[in-house]
Formats: structure tokens, C-alpha cells, sequence
């Protein structure tokens, strides 16, 4: 049942759905994402949080089984809404197995860069293909075809495709060649844009908030969502 036009998330006349959570059978306000139901519940957040200012995005991968259905479907509570049966896990942080050192200074001009992606994933060449990452990925981002583009050298192609990326972390755990995903993607995309002139109403817009010119209202109306 949708919420009224015009109506909040937690305006929801009482009504609420049966879901579960790590375990915990709870109604939850009908239209309120897995993070509020969670909290409407009343129970703790172990976890940081970005869009509630307690950390990074990313930090609330979980493993979701909607009712009828036999597989579970990678997702992130923030943005993934409650529904009558749904059965939910909030999934561990997977770290990448091996820190990826390198210095954007260092690189030079861009006849050296696509060099570097062997230099710091030489893992990325030997993608055995198998859809584990693009599985994983609940942002829906072609994450095999990225990894792919970067091997052939299509550096700034394959960082596109990671603009989405929340570095959640999830195609790092499904990756059987430990290649390190999502890690790979924000190194391309780092990559790019420190070899990138960048837009020039954007360095002059940094110029005024740096020199005052240029007020930040921090209580405008939308500025802390």
C-alpha cells in the first residue's frame, strides 16, 4: 500500500507491515525504507550510517528475501522499502584483501596512466567472467563489464560505469579472483580526474566559497536532508 501524495514517510495513519530483520519480526510504517524501520523498532544501529551523518555510504549492505521469492537479492537499506514478508540481513563489512598503494601525483601525464591499471590491479586481467560481482552489486552497475574495459585499456569508459559506486563492498566479497572491484573503480575514476582539466565555473565557484564571496547556508531549507 503506497503512501497519500503529500504525506510523510512516518505519516502513515498506523499502518504498518510485518517484516523481519536479523531476526527481529517487526511492523514496520507502511512506505518507510529498511533503515527506518529499523529504527522505528526501536533497535540500535551498529553500523555507520553516511546519509544519517554517522559515516561513509555503503554501510548498510543487505541480503533480501521478498515473500514468494527463493533468492536472496543483495540491496541497500536506505533506499530498498519494506514490504509485507520481507526477510532481511544486514551483511558484514568485506575489506579488500590486500591494500592497493599507489600515488596520483606519481603518474605523470595520461601516456603513463592506463600502465598504472596492471601496476595496481594485476588481479583485474584474470576476471574469470562468472556475473558474481554484477550479482553482488545492488546499485545495478555492470561491474564485470568495467572490471573488462579497464584490462583493455579503456580506462575512462570503465570508470563511467562506476559513477553509482558506494563502495559497499559487496563485489569484493563475490569476487573469486579477490580483484577488488569496487576498490579498481575509484582508482579509475581518481585517476581521471586528476588528469582532467577541470570545469572552469567549478574552480571559479570553489575560488568564492573560498574567498567568502560566496555564502553557504548550512540551515537553507534541503541543505541537511
Amino acid at each position: 500500500m503506497s503512501l497519500e501524495p503529500g504525506r510523510s514517510l512516518w505519516d502513515s495513519g498506523g499502518m504498518t507491515i510485518p517484516i523481519i530483520i536479523d531476526g527481529h519480526a517487526i511492523e514496520a510504517p507502511d512506505g518507510a525504507s529498511l533503515i527506518q524501520a529499523w529504527i522505528a523498532a526501536g533497535l540500535p544501529l551498529t553500523e555507520n550510517v553516511g546519509c544519517m551523518g554517522q559515516g561513509v555510504c555503503g554501510a548498510c549492505r543487505v541480503l533480501v528475501r521478498r515473500e514468494g521469492e527463493r533468492i536472496a537479492a543483495a540491496a541497500l537499506a536506505c533506499e530498498t522499502r519494506a514490504e509485507a514478508g520481507m526477510q532481511v540481513a544486514f551483511i558484514d563489512h568485506f575489506p579488500a584483501r590486500r591494500p592497493h598503494a599507489y600515488d596520483l601525483d606519481a603518474m605523470g601525464d595520461s601516456w603513463s596512466a592506463l600502465g598504472q591499471v596492471d601496476a595496481v590491479f594485476p588481479e583485474a586481467k584474470h576476471c574469470r567472467h562468472c556475473g558474481g560481482c554484477d550479482a553482488a552489486c545492488p546499485k545495478g552497475i555492470e561491474v564485470q563489464k568495467a572490471v573488462n574495459l579497464a584490462v583493455e585499456g579503456r580506462a575512462l569508459a570503465a570508470g563511467a560505469l562506476f559513477d553509482h559506486c558506494v563502495m559497499c563492498n559487496l563485489c569484493v566479497a563475490a569476487c573469486p579472483e579477490h580483484i577488488a572491484p569496487s576498490h579498481l573503480g575509484q582508482f579509475l575514476r581518481r585517476m581521471a580526474n586528476s588528469l582532467t582539466l577541470r570545469p572552469g565555473d567549478l574552480i571559479e565557484r570553489i575560488r568564492q566559497i573560498e574567498n567568502g564571496s560566496q555564502a553557504i547556508d548550512l540551515d537553507a531549507p534541503g541543505a541537511q536532508p
